[in-house]
C-alpha cells in the first residue's frame, strides 16, 4: 500500500468541511500565514477540512507532527529537498512518457532524473535514519525507504547508470556521407564512422561553396584520402534551412543552403536531425536503457514526490508554531481517546488573537472547558463583545488543528475525534433575501441537524436571534431538545438569557446527555473579563445587549 504520513488507512471515508465552517471558525486567515503560495494554502485547507472520528488517524499525525516539531535538523534538511523533488515531480519526463517515444535525448534526461531520485531517496534514509523519531508515520516511511535502499538493487542500478552514462558520454561527433541525384539533391545519406572525439571548426559557408563548386574539389570515387575538411554548419547563420529527405529517409533531415528570413529555428532542426540519426547510431545503447528503466519500474517515483507535498504540510505548521512559541505562546500536543473524555481542554484561547502585532501571551485570557455527559450542550451568555465568540471559535479550532494533527493553542486538550464539524453563525444579508433571515437561519440548522452525528460538533453563535425574543426562543428551545437527543456536543453562543436560566427544565425531557448554563463573567464597573464559568446567566436583560449591540441605548444615541 502506498505510504503516508498523514492517511494511515487510506481505506477510511473523511467528510469534507465546508469552507462556511472553515471561516466561521476563523482558520482560513490563519492558513493564509503559514505560505505565500495559495496551491500550498489550497493544499492545508483540503487535508484540515477532512474529517473522520478515526483516533488512530488522529494519534498518527499528532506523532508525526511532534516528531517534526522535535527534530529540527531533520526538517531543515527535508526542507532543502523539497524544491528539488519538486521540480522533478512538475517537469519530469517520466510524466510525458506517453505522449511520444521516447528518443535517445529524452532517454539520457531520464537517466539523470532517475540518478536525482536515487539521490534524494539517499537524503531522506540518512536524515531520518539519524533523527530521534518514534511515531509509527516516519517509521513506518523509514522502513519503507530502507527497502527502496536496500532491498531494490540501488548499487547495480547507479552502476548502470554510470556505465550508460559513459557510453553514450563517449559518443562526441558523426561522420556521415551524403549522395546527390543529378540536380545536387540530397538523395541517399550513410554513416561513415562514430567518433570519441569532435570535429573542430573551419569557415562556413566559403568553404561549402568551394567544395561543391570548384571543379579540382570534387573528390573522386568515395574512398577517403585523408583529405576532407571540416565544414560547420551551426545554427547561427540565417542560411540553413531543414529539408525533407528522400522518401526512404523520412525520418531524417538533412541540412542544406536556403535563404531564409526565419533563423530561431535552426536550433532546433539540427536538433531533431541529430536526435534521428543518433536514435539509429545507438539502438543498441537504447535498448538496453529502456530494458534498465523498466527493470527498476517498482522504484514507484511518484510514492516518494508525493510523500513531499505531505512534509511540506507539518513543516508549515511547525513554523508558525515555533514562531510563537519562541515569543512565550503556549501549544500543546492533542491527547485523542476512545470512547474516553469527550473534550477536556485547560488554557486554551483563539488563534486570531496572535493576529495583533504587539499581542502578548500576558495579555491573553486562557480558559478550560470540558465536553461531557453533564456537559453536552453548553447555553453561553454574557455581556455583549464580553468574548463569547472568541471562545466558541477557540473550541472549534482546537477540534480542527488536534485532528489535523498539529499542536493546539492551550496547556493541554484531551479529546474524543469529531466526525464532522458544523456552524451556525450570522448570514451575510444578500444570502437572505428569498427566504428572510429566519426562514434561512431554519433552513440552515435544519440542514446541519440532519447531517450531524452523536460523534459531531455544533457551534451556533446567535442562532435564532434576528426575529422576536418570543419567536427565536420557541425555535432555539426546540432545537436544543433535538441536539440532547443526539447527544451532539454542541455550545450555543446566545443573547437569550432565559434559554440558559431554564437549562434545568430542558434536562427534565433528556435521559443521559445534559445542558449547562455557561456564562463569561464581567467584573465588577462592567469591565469585560473574557473568562467562561459554569453559572446562572448574570442577569442582564437580552434587550439591554441588543440595544447596546446596535448602538441604541439613550446614551449611545444621545453622547451623554
Amino acid at each position: 500500500m502506498k505510504i503516508s504520513i498523514l492517511f494511515p488507512d487510506q481505506k477510511l471515508e473523511f467528510k469534507k468541511l465546508s469552507e462556511t465552517t472553515v471561516h466561521d471558525i476563523g482558520m482560513d486567515s490563519v492558513i493564509k500565514q503559514l505560505t505565500k503560495k495559495e496551491d500550498e494554502r489550497v493544499y492545508i485547507r483540503n487535508v484540515m477540512s477532512m474529517f473522520t472520528d478515526d483516533v488512530d488517524t488522529a494519534a498518527y499525525r499528532s506523532d508525526v507532527f511532534d516528531d517534526i516539531y522535535r527534530n529540527k535538523d531533520m526538517r531543515k534538511k527535508i526542507m532543502e529537498l523539497l524544491d528539488r523533488v519538486n521540480f522533478l515531480k512538475d517537469y519530469g519526463s517520466y510524466k510525458h512518457d506517453n505522449d511520444h517515444e521516447p528518443s535517445t535525448w529524452d532517454l539520457l534526461h531520464r537517466l539523470d532524473e532517475i540518478r536525482d531520485y536515487i539521490e534524494c531517496i539517499e537524503k531522506i534514509y540518512d536524515c531520518l535514519d539519524g533523527s530521534d523519531i518514534h511515531s509509527k508515520g516516519l517509521l513506518s516511511l523509514k522502513d519503507y525507504v530502507s527497502s527502496l535502499y536496500h532491498d531494490n538493487g540501488f548499487d547495480g542500478l547507479k552502476e548502470d547508470i554510470s556505465s550508460l552514462r559513459a557510453t553514450t558520454d563517449n559518443l562526441k561527433s558523426v561522420t556521415v556521407g551524403i549522395n546527390l541525384n543529378e540536380r545536387f539533391e540530397a538523395c541517399g545519406i550513410g554513416v561513415i564512422s562514430i567518433n570519441n572525439k569532435p570535429f573542430t571548426g573551419s569557415g562556413v559557408l566559403s568553404h561549402f561553396i568551394e567544395k561543391v563548386s570548384g571543379k579540382d574539389n570534387i573528390q573522386s570515387g568515395t574512398d577517403w584520402n585523408g583529405d576532407y575538411k571540416y565544414n560547420e554548419f551551426t545554427a547561427q547563420s540565417p542560411y540553413i534551412k531543414s529539408v525533407p529527405m528522400a522518401a526512404a529517409f523520412s525520418p531524417m533531415q538533412l541540412m542544406t543552403i536556403r535563404n531564409i528570413s526565419e533563423a530561431e529555428d535552426q536550433s532546433r532542426s539540427i536538433t531533431n536531425y541529430m536526435d534521428n540519426i543518433t536514435d539509429r547510431l545507438l539502438s543498441r545503447t537504447v535498448k538496453h536503457l529502456r530494458n534498465v528503466l523498466n527493470k527498476y519500474a517498482t522504484l514507484t517515483i511518484t510514492d516518494i514526490t508525493d510523500l513531499m507535498p505531505e512534509f511540506s504540510y507539518y513543516i508549515h505548521w511547525v513554523e508558525f508554531i515555533e514562531k510563537y512559541t519562541e515569543k512565550g505562546f503556549s501549544f500543546c500536543k492533542s491527547e485523542p481517546e476512545e470512547g474516553g473524555i469527550s473534550m477536556k481542554a485547560e488554557g486554551i484561547y483563539n488563534l486570531k488573537l496572535l493576529e495583533k502585532s504587539d499581542i502578548k501571551d500576558s495579555d491573553i485570557v486562557k480558559n478550560d472547558l470540558d465536553f461531557s455527559d453533564e456537559h453536552c450542550l453548553y447555553i453561553l451568555t454574557g455581556a455583549n463583545r464580553g468574548g463569547k465568540t472568541t471562545i466558541t471559535q477557540a473550541i472549534g479550532q482546537a477540534f480542527f488543528m488536534a485532528q489535523g494533527g498539529v499542536y493546539v493553542p492551550g496547556s493541554r486538550f484531551t479529546y474524543t475525534p469529531a466526525d464532522s464539524i458544523f456552524t451556525h453563525f450570522p448570514a451575510d444579508e444578500d444570502k437572505t433575501l428569498d427566504l428572510g433571515r429566519l426562514g434561512e437561519e431554519c433552513k440552515r440548522f435544519k440542514e446541519i441537524y440532519e447531517n450531524a452525528t452523536g460523534k459531531s460538533l455544533i457551534l451556533l453563535n446567535e442562532t435564532f436571534s434576528t426575529t422576536s425574543f418570543e419567536e427565536g426562543y420557541y425555535i432555539a428551545r426546540d432545537c436544543e431538545k433535538a441536539i440532547l437527543s443526539k447527544g451532539i456536543r454542541c455550545i450555543y453562543n446566545t443573547h437569550m438569557h432565559k434559554l440558559a436560566f431554564e437549562a434545568d427544565e430542558l434536562n427534565e425531557g433528556s435521559e443521559c446527555k445534559k445542558a449547562v448554563s455557561l456564562v463569561v463573567r464581567t467584573e465588577e464597573g462592567g469591565e469585560r473579563s473574557y473568562k467562561v464559568e459554569i453559572a446562572p446567566p448574570e442577569g442582564m436583560s437580552y434587550a439591554n445587549d441588543i440595544a447596546e449591540k446596535y448602538g441604541v441605548t439613550y446614551e449611545m444615541l444621545t453622547g451623554q
